[in-house]
Formats: C-alpha cells, structure tokens, sequence
C-alpha cells in the first residue's frame, strides 16, 4: 500500500474560504487570551467551534490552529504551549496523546518539481498520532507521516517517516532509538480514564 497522492491547492484556492478563515482568525485571538484552567469552559466553547473534532483536549495557549476545520483531537489529550497545527489536510490526535511545547504539525509542503511548484500553490497531505503519545517539545511532524500508539518522539525531532507502535525515536531526521514495550490494556488508563 503506497502514500495517497497529495491535496494540491491551486493558486486560485488561495482566497477560497476566506469567510471561514476571518472567523477562525478571531475565535484564535479570543483563545490565546484565556487561561484554559480559569476559563476552561469558554475555552472548551471555542476549541468546539474551530475543530472539527475535540474530545475535551487541554491546549495551551498561545497556539496556531489553521484549518481547524480539518483537524481532530481525542479525548484527554494535552498540547503545549506555541503548538502550531496545519489543517491544510486531516490532523488526527489520538486519545491521552501529550504534545510539548513548540511541536509543529505541518501539512502544507511545496512539490520538489521547479515546474509543478509553478503549477500548485502548495500540497498537503494527512497527519495522523495513535493514542497515548508523546511528541517532546520543538520536534516537527511533517506531512504524510503516521505515529503509531505509544511511541515517544524525542525533543527536536524531524519526524519525515511513519513510527511504528511502541518506539522511541529521535534525530534529524528521527530514526529508531529502542521499541517500547506494549502496556497492558488492563491497566493502561486506570489513573486516567
């Protein structure tokens, strides 16, 4: 099974959706105003309004959403702060997944062709994290890449290819450091169901 071709935007797509994109805009300046534990409420109310999914995640602020509309976000999970999240194609986040600060999730890329960069505005491919993962601060998820259940990103990590479940991996670009082992579903969210 090989990658889906990309999402190609066209220069003419770039001011489609600008209606959508203006009130996006606000309901992101009026969230990286709140507290999200003092005013948890209206931070949910707005998370609700800009996502086309969200299972009750902690976000911190300030953060970019862009195409909030394309992007999904389990329940119990916790993105940083200065998180940047690309919904020019799907962004799905697993449940109980914890993002650190500065994680860039970028679904939008240029073609490497000279005459199809002249031809597309930009492509964009989907962006999935399994459950229960940890993404360290700073690293950069690119487009196209999958992070399977329970693995570990390390700190500053290029993340360029799919992570299979229960690995650590780490570098530019991220490579495999060890496998994790898997955690036993019988007590995996006990503390935290």
């Amino acid at each position: 099974m090989g990658m889906q071709p990309p999402i190609r935007f066209a220069f003419s797509d770039l001011g489609q959706r600008r209606t959508e994109r203006e009130a996006e805009a606000e309901l992101l300046a009026r969230y990286n105003e709140l507290d999200p534990f003092e005013q948890a409420s209206e931070a949910q109310d707005i998370l609700n309004r800009m996502l086309a999914e969200n299972g009750g995640a902690t976000i911190m602020n300030p953060t970019y959403i862009g195409s909030g509309w394309n992007i999904r976000i389990g329940r119990k999970a916790f993105i940083n702060a200065a998180v940047v999240l690309d919904g020019s194609a799907p962004i799905t986040i697993g449940h109980h997944t914890l993002v650190g600060p500065g994680v860039r999730f970028l679904t939008a890329y240029h073609p490497v062709d000279p005459a199809e960069r002249q031809r597309w505005a930009f492509w964009a491919r989907p962006i999935t994290v399994g459950e229960n993962v940890w993404i360290g601060a700073d690293a950069l998820i690119v487009a196209g890449v999958t992070i399977g259940d329970h693995s570990v990103v390390g700190a500053g990590s290029v993340v360029t290819k799919d992570v299979p479940r229960c690995t650590l991996v780490a570098g530019n670009p991220a490579h495999v450091i060890r496998q994790l082992d898997e955690p036993d579903p019988a007590t995996l969210y006990e503390l935290n169901p």
